[in-house]
């Protein structure tokens, strides 16, 4: 399936290092240098994914992807955040920004390749018998992709939807941070589990202010449950 990919990086080599082989698997690339000109490249043709490098000039990529995210027009666009920063801590903070996946540099093509693909798998709809999830007043709409508590939207990241959409939609069962992997983010190998806690942190975030944090529920050395019965 051929998509429009936008590569933010300001090194050259690495720009033309990934058009190159993403060109060779299908794809159409363009290429940015900085975050302004990635903003008039995405306003001008909307894309499919961006791999954004962490250290731009001016503005830093992980702050561009808060912007990204926050704005309704591209909240839903997958975002892989591409940095030499290895360390934990750095991923968490990566992810906090509302970047859909992590790729430490230096990585391989394939790897980048693999990533690419199971992020543009993620956001292709799939077939949903039930359109509308209600669960006391947080409804969830996978018509609309959106999710609101007593009509109050909820500004969730495309991975937050379908963590929250599989929560409602499975209650009262538990699942190991394996099975949300395949579940959620698709079989993808190249997910650490670690990515789960985070995802389920920023999810609980959200729901915080609207009393329904708890029903996320944390089975200790097991995994998650999504539950209306206290714990």
């Amino acid at each position: 399936m051929s998509a429009q990919i936008l590569i933010v990086d300001d090194e050259a080599a690495i720009r033309q290092m990934l058009s190159f082989a993403l060109t060779g698997d299908g794809h159409v690339c363009r290429e940015a240098r900085d975050v302004d000109e990635a903003q008039r490249l995405v306003a001008a043709c909307r894309p499919d994914l961006i791999l954004l490098d962490w250290m731009l000039p001016g503005i830093s990529g992980v702050d561009y992807a808060r912007r990204l995210k926050r704005d309704p027009r591209t909240g839903d666009i997958p975002i892989i955040l591409l940095t030499a920063k290895g360390e934990e801590a750095d991923k968490i903070k990566g992810l906090d920004s509302g970047a859909d996946d992590y790729v430490t540099k230096p990585f391989s093509t394939r790897e980048l390749l693999a990533r690419a693909r199971a992020a543009l798998r993620r956001r292709k709809p799939g077939a949903e018998t039930d359109t509308r999830l209600t669960v006391a007043t947080l409804c969830i709409d996978t018509v609309a992709h959106r999710a609101s508590i007593a009509d109050e939207p909820l500004e969730l990241s495309p991975t937050e939807f379908r963590l929250l959409h599989f929560f409602v939609a499975h209650p009262e069962r538990v699942y190991s941070r394996t099975q949300l992997l395949d579940e959620v983010w698709g079989n993808e190998r190249y997910i650490e589990e670690r990515t789960v806690d985070v995802h389920i942190r920023r999810l609980r975030r959200v729901l915080e202010p609207h009393g329904y944090d708890a029903l996320i529920q944390t089975v200790r050395s097991v995994g998650y449950r999504f539950s209306t019965e206290p714990t």
